[in-house]
């Protein structure tokens, strides 16, 4: 069984990366093992210290991934099993949750991240899968759950219990 995907999406400089990365902690604490996937539209060198998949796992992500047009990499803690049957239940099934950014595109269930300052309107309608918006904007798709950027707990809660939902 697939692990549950939760697609971040907004505006570049949006702070994705930023809230993805302090949720990360505040899911591992409570034992959940996540997850994260990178889409990026443009080449760039995998895995370099201070990136975004780099910072992803340095925060505690069993698992980041990076996909770009013409690449995948996945960084992962290294471990003797290798064998194909092994690697599969690894990298498929062991994380509890998937934080994906980017992929604004693709079905799923969405959380804009939006911020006054950038002086953008949201990326996603509420008919692209947009289950709840990260803000300081609440005026914005005001029948959504909002949250803070600063409410790690009720981001985290509100994922969670998502989950159980559906």
């Amino acid at each position: 069984m697939s692990p549950p995907v939760f697609i971040f999406v907004g505006h570049s400089n949006s702070g994705k990366t930023t809230l993805i990365e302090r949720l990360i902690p505040e899911l591992a604490r409570r034992g959940i093992r996540v997850a994260t996937i990178k889409h990026a539209h443009h080449k760039v060198q995998l895995d370099t210290e201070g990136k975004d998949s780099w910072r992803y796992k340095n925060a505690g992500a069993a698992l980041s991934m990076l996909v770009t047009t013409n690449a995948l990499q996945l960084v992962a803690d290294a471990i003797e099993e290798r064998e194909p049957v092994q690697l599969a239940r690894r990298f498929l099934g062991e994380a509890d949750i998937v934080l994906a950014e980017g992929f604004s595109h693709v079905p799923g269930p969405k959380i804009e991240v939006l911020r006054r300052g950038l002086g953008k309107p949201p990326r996603c309608e509420i008919g692209d899968g947009l289950i709840a918006i990260a803000t300081d904007c609440p005026e914005v798709y005001p029948e959504l759950p909002h949250f803070t950027l600063d409410d790690l707990e009720a981001l985290a809660n509100f994922l969670l219990q998502y989950t159980v939902r559906t």
